[in-house]
C-alpha cells in the first residue's frame, strides 16, 4: 500500500507521523524506551536512521519550497547503505588537491552507481568533477 505524499503538516514526523518511522530492524518509533533499552530489547542499529526516513522528510523539504534540502536528503538517503569506509574515501577525494585527477573522483562515482546503486550521489559527485576540473583543483595543494 502507498502512502500519500507528505507535507509540512506532517512535520516533525516523530510528532506528528510517527506512525510512518520504523528502525532500521524494523520496530516502530514507540519502541525505542527507555525501558526497551534497559531490557535490551534495542540495540544500536536500532537508533541509526533509515533511507525510508530521509526519504520522507526530502518529501517534507520539498513540499516547504526546500528542493534544495529536499535533494540532499534523497543523496543522504543513498548513503544509509553505503559501507561508511567508502563514504569515508569518497570524502576524502573530494577535498580539494587529494584527487589528483577527474578520473579518479569519476571511479568513486561509477562505484558509488554500480556497486551501491547511488544513482543521486553518483551524479552529485560527476558535477563536482567537473567543477574540480574547471577550477583546476587537483593539483597537489598540500
Amino acid at each position: 500500500m502507498t502512502r500519500p505524499p507528505l507535507t509540512t503538516a506532517d512535520y516533525p514526523l516523530a510528532e506528528r507521523r510517527p506512525d510512518l518511522i520504523r528502525t532500521p530492524t524494523g520496530k516502530p518509533l514507540n519502541a525505542i524506551t527507555l525501558d526497551a533499552i534497559e531490557r535490551g530489547d534495542i540495540a544500536i542499529a536500532d537508533l541509526s536512521i533509515t533511507a525510508d526516513a530521509l526519504v520522507m522528510q526530502a518529501e517534507i523539504a520539498e513540499a516547504a519550497g526546500r528542493p534544495t534540502l529536499g535533494q540532499n536528503l534523497r543523496r543522504a538517503a543513498e548513503l544509509v547503505a553505503v559501507p561508511q569506509d567508502v563514504v569515508i574515501r569518497v570524502y576524502e577525494l573530494l577535498r580539494p588537491g587529494r584527487a589528483k585527477a577527474k578520473e579518479e573522483i569519476l571511479t568513486a562515482a561509477r562505484a558509488l552507481r554500480d556497486d551501491h546503486g547511488a544513482m543521486l550521489m553518483a551524479a552529485f559527485i560527476e558535477e563536482a568533477a567537473a567543477v574540480y576540473e574547471r577550477r583546476g583543483l587537483f593539483r597537489l595543494r598540500y
